[in-house]
């Protein structure tokens, strides 16, 4: 009975001292770097996966939003004219911001969140990164998708903005808290 006790005694002082350290990591990723995380979501999807993110990171959450919302009619992407569609063809097409402004200088790491039209981020994600200087920051992408993985929309944001510090995205559909805190680890964030 006494082993039995040692032992227990053992395992809990280990799983203590683990979370333990978990949590110091966490509080020194916190207090080292100011995190930004960065979403815009459509339908609640990317903007629950951001919440995740920022519960990770410490992070501060700001929603992308655009000055003219999204209808259910404008994301019917089986329409070819409807707003979405006509927006993801359009290399060019800049949805306008609405929301607060946001000031940036004062984050060192930024995480973008959306989900993936046509393998791409949407378009309001390039307006957010051409209003906001953030050269110098490390910015780190996220997506939330019904069929695509992020590579193709990753791949097309490092192509558009070569002068940014880009680090490995991640594909959150569903992700819990544990498969986010490992990846931010391997960031080493």
């Amino acid at each position: 009975m006494y082993k039995c006790l040692l032992i227990l005694l053992s395992v809990v002082g280990i799983a203590t001292a683990t979370f333990a350290q978990q949590k110091q990591d966490m509080n020194s990723m916190q207090s080292n770097h100011k995190v930004l995380v960065a979403y815009f979501s459509a339908t609640g999807t990317t903007a629950r996966a951001a919440q995740k993110v920022a519960a990770a990171t410490g992070g501060e959450l700001y929603a992308v939003t655009p000055a003219q919302p999204y209808t259910d009619a404008d994301l019917d992407w089986h329409n070819a004219q409807s707003r979405s569609s006509v927006e993801m063809n359009d290399p060019k097409a800049r949805p306008a911001l609405g929301g607060k402004r946001l000031d940036v200088s004062g984050y060192d790491i930024v995480f973008i969140g959306y989900p993936i039209w046509w393998d791409l981020a949407p378009r309001i994600i390039n307006t957010f990164i051409e209003s906001h200087d953030l050269k110098g920051k490390t910015v780190v992408p996220f997506a939330t998708s019904g069929s695509s993985s992020i590579a193709g929309s990753a791949a097309a944001l490092k192509r558009t903005y070569p002068a940014l510090n880009w680090k490995e995205g991640r594909l959150l559909n569903r992700a819990d808290e544990k498969t986010i805190r490992t990846w931010i680890d391997r960031l080493g964030y």
